[in-house]
């Protein structure tokens, strides 16, 4: 059995990819999504549940704390030192060749959803790129137009309709839901790390995995480390959207999967007994 922290480091890059993203995607919708601004850097202001989506946000912060530490005290100097030392297009090709693999599993969960065209598009992307690309390490099907389009098996679940479930900080693992949660372990059999017969090689891959990811990021996450928001809020909502558009390919219905029920439109006021509405008043000529 692979020890857990080996499986933590990886899923925890990958996560850690996606929510920053989508958090930086939505830096300019900042202001009108009321959050709440705390100073700098500061990562736990109030801890009582703010959202239904996030019932154990008191425990979610402190572990987000424990996370942000980490980075700060191991992976982002680890990715710093990686970023300035290794060439630009040595990283790309490592960047690729994880890529690569990623989109074979991601055809198999198209396929999963009933999306059987786009599934065997990103199939032919990685073939075209593991016989055309040297395994990976080059891009030639983004240039044939064959642009990639990822799934795991979280959104396979959503798309089957299993609700999300409550917001999760995991330790190592960063932001996720129960249902995602669950999901990593389906995904793990398909992570790169699995590639390699020995637990030094997959040591090496996951390492190299973790810190090629990281890498790619230093430059958003120096941005949002500016930006003088509660940072926990902040990711925590990009995150639920970023999940939410995938599971509905960007059409998302109007609807909060958190809420009991919808909420129906306030009845129209009526008049007080015995009177009679008013008439509109008349227009000025």
């Amino acid at each position: 059995m692979k020890p857990l922290y080996r499986i933590a480091a990886c899923a925890h890059a990958a996560r850690a990819a996606h929510a920053t993203r989508a958090a930086l995607a939505a830096t300019a919708l900042a202001g009108l999504a009321g959050c709440a601004t705390v100073p700098p850097g500061s990562a736990s202001a109030p801890v009582a549940a703010t959202t239904p989506a996030d019932p154990w946000e008191a425990w979610n912060r402190q572990v987000y704390a424990f996370n942000d530490a980490v980075d700060g005290a191991v992976v982002r100097p680890v990715a710093t030192a990686y970023r300035d030392a290794v060439p630009a297009l040595v990283r790309t090709g490592v960047s690729n060749f994880f890529g690569n693999i990623g989109d074979a599993w991601s055809a198999a969960n198209h396929v999963l959803q009933g999306k059987v065209g786009s599934g065997l598009e990103m199939g032919f992307r990685f073939l075209t790129n593991t016989v055309m690309g040297f395994a990976g390490v080059l891009d030639p099907a983004t240039e044939f137009g064959m642009q990639r389009r990822s799934e795991d098996f979280g959104q396979t679940l959503g798309v089957w309709g299993m609700g999300p479930g409550p917001f999760v900080m995991l330790p190592l693992l960063g932001p996720s839901t129960l249902r995602d949660s669950a999901a990593l372990l389906v995904d793990r059999q398909a992570a790169p790390s699995r590639l390699p017969t020995t637990d030094a090689g997959s040591y090496a891959v996951t390492t190299l995995e973790v810190i090629s990811l990281r890498a790619s990021l230093l430059g958003a996450t120096g941005l949002l480390d500016q930006v003088a928001l509660d940072r926990y809020s902040f990711l925590r909502d990009a995150y639920l959207q970023r999940r939410l558009d995938a599971v509905y390919d960007g059409a998302a219905p109007m609807v909060d999967e958190f809420a009991d029920e919808p909420a129906s439109p306030a009845p129209a006021a009526k008049p007080a007994p015995g009177r009679a509405p008013a008439a509109p008043a008349p227009a000025k000529k």
